[in-house]
């Protein structure tokens, strides 16, 4: 019944574009035989049936032609050919030109869907199958991020020295925010494994564990600055916004319907604001003290960077192999990010 329907519908798309090119048949012409007593008549010859049977072919005149083959039957037209290809008891697909018709039967009932198909040859470039078009690289980057930032001194610690501890952050009160707008995959010969790169906003606040912030002394040197309202201060931070471009390798792994992407490369920035920022209170009366200035602060970074997902739960992290202060310019730190993806575009 599926075959007769699929049959039906290819029919459909594709004989009434030769239904008015197919002449009747013209009966073959007969000679008169000359008569002679002495040789009988000859026997009529039987006319050729429209109809004939080769095998596993039946042709219908001379621009129709039936194949049925284990694979399937096939069915040309003309220049045209639609292969009925029939996958289990239950599905029979029709393909026409680059377009497919997918009949399935089932407990509900008979479902019949349009399907985009294309054509494939084998190795031995003798037989034609049909496929769905090939899946796309799809890239885990864009999305909005928040995590928490600190530093790392060069022996991998986060443990200060005496005399940068005015250094010292509330790790949990010290936000990182990205905003990652773009994004670019190319697959490598496959939609599991591609190069990924992008572009994104990188939001840094450091909030100082003590009652103080920092400034340029005279030679220009990062130091403590402790303001007149010490005591009195909510929160003493230091922001910096970056631009930021990674180039990942990216890796997908098959989970149930889903998958496990993995990615990692290198990540790097440009800094366009950095800015220092001291709330406090005195008398019940709350005030902010906000300065501008580049902080001696790499105006160019780059690091390392990981990233792991699977649906809606990512973690990413950020290792800047670049200190967060320029050469002879303040302690030599290097920043780090952990993070949440809570929202992927």
């Amino acid at each position: 019944m599926k075959r007769f329907i699929a049959i039906f519908i290819a029919a459909m798309f594709v004989v009434p574009l030769f239904a008015q090119e197919v002449e009747p048949a013209e009966e073959p012409e007969t000679e008169e035989v000359p008569e002679a007593p002495e040789v009988p008549e000859a026997p009529e010859v039987p006319v050729e049936k429209e109809v004939v049977k080769k095998e596993d072919t039946v042709k219908i005149t001379k621009k129709m032609e039936v194949v049925e083959a284990p694979e399937g039957t096939k069915i040309t037209l003309g220049e045209n050919e639609v292969l009925i290809i029939e996958d289990n008891g239950d599905t029979v697909r029709v393909k026409l030109g680059s377009k497919g018709i997918s009949i399935v039967e089932g407990e509900d009932g008979t479902a019949i869907n349009i399907i985009e198909m294309e054509e494939e040859e084998d190795d031995d470039d003798q037989s034609v199958t049909t496929r769905k078009k090939k899946k796309k690289f799809k890239p885990h980057f864009a999305g909005f991020e928040l995590g928490l930032n600190n530093y790392l001194t060069p022996d991998f610690s986060m443990s200060l020295p005496s005399d940068e501890i005015f250094m010292d952050l509330n790790t949990g009160r010290s936000w990182n925010f990205n905003l990652n707008i773009l994004e670019y995959g190319i697959g490598l010969g496959t939609d599991k494994v591609g190069v990924v790169t992008g572009l994104g906003f990188e939001w840094t606040n450091y909030v100082f564990d003590s009652q103080n912030s920092i400034r340029k002394d005279d030679s220009g040197m990062i130091v403590e600055y402790v303001p007149e309202q010490a005591g009195n201060i909510i929160k003493s931070k230091l922001n910096m916004t970056y631009i930021t471009a990674p180039l990942l390798l990216e890796f997908q792994i098959p989970a149930g319907k889903k998958r496990i992407h993995l990615s990692g490369g290198v990540i790097g920035g440009v800094k366009i604001a950095s800015n220092t920022k001291i709330k406090y209170e005195i008398g019940g009366e709350k005030s902010k003290e906000k300065a501008k200035g580049d902080y001696n602060m790499a105006p160019l970074r780059y690091g390392v960077t990981a990233r792991i997902g699977y649906r809606a739960l990512n973690f990413y992290a950020n290792y800047y192999l670049t200190p967060l202060f320029s050469e002879n310019g303040g302690p030599e730190l290097y920043p780090f990010s952990i993070g949440l993806s809570l929202i992927p575009f």
